[in-house]
């Protein structure tokens, strides 16, 4: 479950980190700035850090919902296409929330917290997200 738990999380993550570098690239809103950012945070913030590990930092965020959402599957459910959508549903909104504290956190600039614009892209990509983690996970069980 971890292996495989990591593999989605690099692929979603990437998906989801894709997506958002596009909006930003496109519209000039710092939705990817927004995903990446740990300035923050105490002691990490202080470091100007290279992409590559920007980058780490948001996968360990999206390996740990992978994982947290194939164990759920596996343990607390029935394992129904009903039941992997409702999870990744439920895992993915509470990422997606996040948008409002790191966008009130964050040092360096980020959307408004008000611009629903930028809310809107941020939804969109972790839809993305969400989406492509039960379609992954379904992928994966068919190449068995």
């Amino acid at each position: 479950m971890i292996k495989k738990g990591l593999w989605l999380g690099t692929a979603t993550g990437f998906i989801l980190g894709f997506v958002l570098w596009i909006f930003e690239y496109a519209t000039g809103k710092n939705v990817y700035t927004l995903l990446l950012n740990v300035d923050f945070i105490p002691i990490m913030g202080d470091i100007d850090w290279p992409i590559y590990m920007e980058w780490f930092f948001h996968l360990i965020i999206a390996w740990s919902i992978a994982i947290v959402y194939l164990a759920w599957i596996k343990y607390q459910t029935d394992g129904r296409a009903t039941s992997r959508w409702a999870t990744a549903l439920v895992l993915t909104a509470l990422a997606a929330l996040t948008y409002f504290p790191l966008t009130d956190l964050a040092i360096k600039e980020t959307p408004a917290f008000d611009d629903l614009t930028a809310i809107s892209y941020w939804l969109v990509g972790h839809l993305a997200f969400g989406v492509s983690l039960v379609k992954l996970d379904e992928w994966t069980k068919r190449k068995k």
